[in-house]
């Protein structure tokens, strides 16, 4: 049911941008877009590099959808991450990078296989970020400023009126505690 409910989407998104509207585009690019930039900053880009990748990865979508003919054999998602993922290697390839991309790299690692890590990997960062929400005060601050920071625990101790570090990092300990109860309890 609700892979259907994706195709419906999916289509309408293309007919949309078929249409040249507006709309249709941003939410490709905000659904999109940020898988996209994360492979590509983990393959030695920056985000310039994904954003040009990401723009000429719409350009080919537009291209097939304007022909008419276009039938989408797999989800929208998917179909941009094995474009964008194409183009940066044919960007590696082509660039004065030290070890250049080989072909079998497609063969060893299917797209497919990758993305649906990264769609876990999303959402457990979102489970993550729920489960911090609800942490409560002081542990979400502690945390954040130890892990997010990089404060030292005298500075945490310091800054939370704790006698020592060594009281800081009990607290801190206690904290990582009760998030990973809120964490696993919605991972379940």
């Amino acid at each position: 049911m609700n892979n259907l409910l994706n195709i419906e989407k999916d289509q309408e998104l293309l007919q949309g941008l078929a249409a040249n509207n507006d709309k249709a585009l941003e939410i490709i690019y905000k659904e999109n877009f940020p898988m996209v930039l994360r492979m590509i900053l983990l393959n030695n880009g920056s985000e310039d590099d994904a954003k040009d990748i990401f723009q000429e990865a719409i350009i080919v979508l537009y291209e097939k959808v304007q022909e008419g003919d276009f039938i989408l054999s797999s989800k929208l998602t998917t179909f941009l991450y094995s474009v964008c993922r194409r183009l940066w290697l044919k960007k590696l390839q082509g660039g004065s990078h030290l070890y250049p991309m080989n072909d079998t790299l497609e063969e060893i690692v299917p797209v497919e296989d990758t993305l649906d890590q990264h769609e876990e990997k999303d959402q457990q960062f979102i489970m993550m970020e729920q489960a911090m929400q609800h942490i409560g005060e002081p542990c979400k601050t502690i945390l954040e400023d130890y892990y997010l920071q990089k404060k030292n625990m005298q500075e945490i101790a310091e800054k939370f009126g704790y006698t020592n570090a060594e009281n800081a990092k009990n607290q801190k300990y206690k904290c990582l505690v009760r998030l990973k109860k809120l964490f696993f309890a919605q991972y379940k």
